[in-house]
C-alpha cells in the first residue's frame, strides 16, 4: 500500500448516502440540455425549436476534434434554443428505454476503431469533473504506447458516494468495461485503485475477476483514505512510483487514467449502444430531506432535484455542483445536470464552516499550505506572484501543475482562498496564449 506525500484529511460526511442504493429521479416536465457540457467547442445543435426529439436523440453535433455529441435525455418538444447555449425541452411521449432489458452487442468482435467511433458517437466524456471526450483520449498517436490503464475509483471529496454504490452494483458491467479500454489501448495490464476502507467494494470486484478466467491482468490496488488520492497524478505516483513529468500528460509516460463512471459509460455504449444521456450523483447535505444516489437525466434542473427530494428544512447559504474541495458553488436553481456532474451539496451555514470564506487575513507564512501540496508546489509563493499580476515568475514556478484540489486553502489559517486565486490566473494564462 503507497501513499503520495502531502494531501488532507477533510473530514468525509458520507454517511448520509454511503449505504443508499440508486434510485430513478423522476422525469422532469423541463429539461435544460447544454450544448457545451464537455472540454474543447461546443456541440453544433441539429435541431431547432417546435421539432419533436426522442429519448437519445442526437441534438448537438460534436464540432471539431475537442468536443462531444449531445443527446436527448427525455422525448418531447423543443421550446428554444437559447442563446446561453442551452437546448431547452419540454417532456412528451414515451420512454422506450425505462425498465427494459437491452439486447448486448458482443464487443469481442469489435476492433479498436469500431469501439472508439462507438463512444464517440454516443457522446462519452471523462466523468471526473474535467469532462474530456473519451474517444479522443482513448485515441493514441503513432508514437504513443500505453503501458498501463489505471481505474480510479476513489472518492477522496466529501459527501460523494457514487462510486462505490457503483462498483458494488455493477461490479461484473466495471469489469467488462475495463476489459474494453485494455482492448482500445492494445495492453493488458490495469490497476483498480480505491481506498482499502471499502471493503465490501473490494470483495465485489476481487470475486468478478475470479470469477472468470480473464486474459487481462487487473489488480485491484488499495490505499488509505487521504485527499486528493483521486487525483491523477497522485494515484499514478501511488501506484506504479512514476512521475508525470512538469507540463506533461500521463500518456506521455504510458499511462491512461480513467475514472470509474466513465468506464461504466463507455460499456453502455459498446455493449448497450447507449448514448450518455443520464448519470449517477450524490444528492445530500444535512438540509435536503431525502439525501441519496441517484440516475438523473441530463438537463434536469437543481429545483426539480430539490422537490423530487422532499425539498428544503432550510434555505441553503451554498450549493455546490461536485465535491466540496474541487466542485463550483451556483446560485442559480435552474442550474442542471451535466455529464460531468458526480454530486449536488446542500450546505448550511455551519456546514461551511470549514471551508475557504469570502473573508480572508494576510499570509501568515506558516507553510501549512506547502505541507499539504501533493503537487509539490509553494502555493503560498504562487499565490503572492499572481495578486502582484507577476504571471512570468508563476510560471517559472510551475503554476500549471496545479490539480486544483484546493488543499491550500483548506489548511490555510487565514482563509486564504488560494486554489481560487491560481484558477482564476491559469484561465487568465490560457486565454492570453490562445489569444
Amino acid at each position: 500500500m503507497a501513499a503520495f506525500k502531502g494531501g488532507i484529511h477533510p473530514s468525509p460526511n458520507k454517511k448520509l448516502t454511503s449505504e443508499k442504493g440508486f434510485s430513478n429521479l423522476s422525469i422532469p416536465h423541463i429539461v435544460n440540455i447544454p450544448l457545451k457540457q464537455h472540454s474543447g467547442n461546443p456541440a453544433i445543435p441539429v435541431v431547432k425549436a417546435g421539432d419533436s426529439v426522442y429519448e437519445s436523440q442526437l441534438i448537438g453535433k460534436a464540432d471539431g476534434l475537442i468536443s462531444a455529441n449531445i443527446h436527448s435525455s427525455v422525448p418531447g418538444k423543443v421550446m428554444e434554443i437559447a442563446d446561453s447555449g442551452f437546448i431547452v425541452i419540454e417532456t412528451d411521449g414515451r420512454f422506450p428505454s425505462s425498465g427494459k432489458t437491452q439486447n448486448k452487442i458482443p464487443w469481442q468482435d469489435f476492433n479498436k476503431e469500431t469501439l472508439i467511433s462507438r463512444i464517440s458517437a454516443a457522446g462519452i466524456t471523462c466523468m471526473n469533473g474535467d469532462s474530456f471526450p473519451a474517444a479522443v483520449k482513448l485515441s493514441l498517436q503513432k508514437d504513443q504506447k500505453v503501458d498501463c490503464l489505471i481505474i480510479n475509483c476513489i472518492e477522496s471529496e466529501p459527501y460523494l458516494t457514487t462510486n462505490d454504490i457503483l462498483i458494488k452494483t455493477y461490479p461484473e458491467e466495471i469489469i467488462e468495461g475495463i476489459r474494453i479500454v485494455l482492448k482500445i489501448l492494445g495492453t493488458g495490464n490495469a490497476y483498480i485503485g480505491i481506498e482499502k476502507n471499502k471493503s465490501h467494494t473490494i470483495d465485489a470486484l476481487e470475486k468478478q475477476i475470479g470469477k472468470n478466467s480473464l486474459k487481462e491482468n487487473i489488480k485491484i490496488f488499495p490505499f488509505k483514505t487521504k485527499y486528493p488520492q483521486g487525483a491523477e497524478k497522485p494515484l499514478i505516483r501511488s501506484i506504479l512510483k512514476k512521475e508525470v513529468p512538469s507540463g506533461k500528460l500521463s500518456i506521455d509516460i504510458g499511462i491512461i487514467v480513467l475514472d470509474v463512471s466513465t468506464v461504466f459509460a463507455i460499456r453502455e455504449a459498446c455493449v448497450l449502444n447507449k448514448p450518455l444521456f443520464e448519470r449517477f450523483v450524490t444528492v445530500t447535505g444535512k438540509i435536503i430531506n431525502k439525501p441519496g444516489n441517484y440516475k438523473i437525466r441530463i438537463g434536469t434542473r437543481i429545483t426539480d432535484i430539490i422537490e423530487e427530494c422532499g425539498g428544503l428544512k432550510e434555505n441553503p447559504v451554498k450549493i455546490i455542483i461536485g465535491g466540496p474541495m474541487c466542485g463550483t458553488s451556483v446560485a442559480d436553481l435552474d442550474t442542471p445536470v451535466q455529464k460531468g456532474t458526480a454530486g449536488i451539496i446542500f450546505l448550511s451555514k455551519k456546514d461551511t464552516a470549514g471551508l475557504p470564506q469570502k473573508n480572508y487575513g494576510p499570509c501568515i507564512r506558516c507553510g501549512r499550505c506547502v505541507t499539504a501540496c501533493p503537487s509539490r508546489l509553494i502555493p503560498t509563493e504562487l499565490g503572492s506572484a499572481i495578486l502582484n499580476s507577476q504571471y512570468n515568475l508563476a510560471l517559472k514556478m510551475n503554476i500549471f501543475d496545479c490539480i486544483m484540489c484546493g488543499s491550500c486553502s483548506y489548511v490555510c489559517p487565514a482563509n486564504r482562498p488560494i486554489s481560487s486565486i491560481i484558477k482564476t490566473a491559469m484561465g487568465k494564462m490560457r486565454e492570453q496564449k490562445s489569444a
